[in-house]
């Protein structure tokens, strides 16, 4: 099989499949070594790119998903009349943020650190597909372990959790402060 051949048969597979599809299996349907699909899909990204397609392939932790560039999103929307933006309040983002960073993380550690109930914020997180169970805690309860999905990547155009980017600790110590000020102040009233 040669190169034109290969990626045609990827951009057929990521079509026809419509999620992510991990390299090993694309590698494994066209008989091909990992590190080789890898690189011709990402020669093909490149190429769509170059050529400033209304498609592009996106990775997404070792998987590919060839998806609709976000510039080209309000025509589907006129098309299909059914707009999919989910509104993430301040403390949805909150939550999400806990998540993203504490993964696996369990409701009573997100609701430490918020200091608050988190049940609803939660719940709406996993309803739009941006948080997932993961597992459970080997601890009595044996309590629910939540992370974030493939959609959160897509969502916020990171290829995997390790691109997020690194918290300050001094910024995180501000931030620490002016939380416990806060709360004292509302203990206060």
């Amino acid at each position: 099989m040669d190169r034109q051949q290969a990626e045609a048969a990827i951009e057929a597979l990521l079509f026809a499949m419509g999620d992510s599809v991990p390299a090993s299996d694309l590698a494994h349907a066209l008989e091909l070594d990992v590190k080789d699909v890898c690189r011709i899909i990402h020669h093909m990204m490149l190429k769509y790119e170059e050529q400033d397609r209304g498609i592009q392939i996106i990775e997404l932790e070792g998987a590919f998903q060839m998806c609709t560039k976000p510039a080209f999103y309000e025509y589907l929307i006129r098309l299909t009349h059914q707009p999919r933006k989910h509104v993430l309040t301040d403390v949805m983002l909150e939550t999400l943020s806990i998540v993203a960073y504490k993964q696996p993380v369990t409701r009573a550690e997100i609701e430490k650190i918020r200091g608050v109930n988190s049940d609803h914020a939660l719940n709406r997180l996993i309803e739009y597909g941006l948080v997932c169970e993961t597992g459970r805690l080997d601890a009595p309860g044996k309590p629910i372990l939540f992370g974030t999905t493939e959609d959160f990547l897509r969502t916020f155009g990171v290829r995997s959790i390790d691109e997020l980017p690194v918290l300050n600790p001094e910024k995180v110590e501000e931030f620490k402060t002016e939380a416990e000020e806060e709360a004292q102040m509302s203990l206060d009233v």
